[in-house]
């Protein structure tokens, strides 16, 4: 029976103690083992540092492998361990340094895929396991799923679909790995170099749009306006009718830039972005991702105390 049964189990042992628990426990083992056996199957070492090897997860794309971006330090020349114990070769196709994932391109199309989603099931207090492979064998550890919340951007500026944190111990090598719930589907990847001193995943819909990116174009792009900005306070009378209380006064804007030819000005306030209320300079830039890049949008301007919107293209920075 598959781990998610025996889930369901345990917490009607837990309600109504009718099942004899040794027996439950023993089973329960039995469908762990079974469960990372399984899921270990799309786990390999990725050889891409001097130290410690760390872990990938192969992708659903035909000899794709993702991983954590700080453990591969070469671009060529690495060397990807798999669950049969053979290895082959592979190179980085793509880095987001920003979410810490790097794709890379086996020289061997036919791995074994990891089975992909789940994550938009997970809730806070769900069982999860970590799984890793710097060694010749599958490792695994198991917690639960702390702490849940919206889109937010990481600290070097990559956006995240979903905040996902656990209490699942990252032991060394275990980076790029990945976080499995508990029908044995790969929900998030795991990494130690985004937050300090907290276990959290990118989700797999994160992964996801990260890695169809970096095959698409071999990078993540970045969007563009050409502008130089600073957080200002607005009049009252019109921090009340938008509801925030700071703009951004247009400092600079680059001759031919997008926001040139968009008709923004010195002295202009930008208070929203493409619907998006825009009160700090990192508001901005959040909204300035792939997703954006080559698309019209609305810009709100604040322009000699009258609000009016502009029609921005959105260009992609080289």
């Amino acid at each position: 029976m598959p781990f998610a049964v025996w889930y369901d189990i345990l917490c009607n042992v837990i309600r109504e103690g009718g099942y004899l628990m040794g027996e439950f426990l023993s089973d329960l083992s039995q469908a762990l083992a079974g469960t990372v056996a399984a899921a270990g199957q799309g786990v390999v070492r990725v050889e891409g540092r001097r130290r410690l090897p760390a872990s990938g997860i192969v992708w659903p794309a035909g000899g794709v492998v993702v991983t954590a971006h700080h453990v591969v330090r070469r671009d060529e020349g690495i060397r990807l361990g798999l669950a049969d114990g053979g290895t082959v070769h592979a190179s980085v196709v793509g880095r987001d340094p920003t979410t810490d994932l790097a794709v890379l391109r086996a020289e061997a199309g036919d791995l074994p895929a990891a089975a992909v989603g789940g994550d938009g099931d997970l809730a806070v207090g769900h069982v999860v396991l970590a799984l890793g492979r710097p060694g010749r064998s599958v490792q695994a550890t198991m917690g639960i799923v702390s702490a849940l919340g919206e889109e937010w951007q990481t600290p070097a500026g990559g956006r995240v679909e979903r905040y996902v944190q656990t209490d699942v111990v990252m032991y060394p090598g275990f980076s790029g790995g990945p976080l499995v719930d508990a029908a044995g589907r790969v929900c998030g990847l795991n990494t130690s170099a985004l937050l300090r001193g907290v276990s959290v995943a990118l989700p797999a819909a994160t992964v996801e749009r990260v890695v169809g990116e970096l095959l698409a174009h071999g990078r993540m792009r970045r969007g563009y306006l050409g502008v130089g900005a600073q957080p200002v306070r607005l009049p009252a009378g019109l921090a009340d009718t938008l509801g925030q209380e700071t703009g951004l006064l247009l400092a600079s804007v680059s001759p031919g830039s997008p926001a040139d030819e968009a008709g923004l000005m010195l002295g202009d306030v930008l208070v929203a972005f493409d619907g998006q209320p825009v009160r700090h300079m990192d508001e901005l830039l959040a909204l300035l991702g792939d997703e954006r890049v080559g698309r019209t949008v609305t810009a709100r301007i604040v322009r000699g105390g009258q609000l009016h919107e502009l029609s921005v293209t959105v260009g992609e920075r080289t």
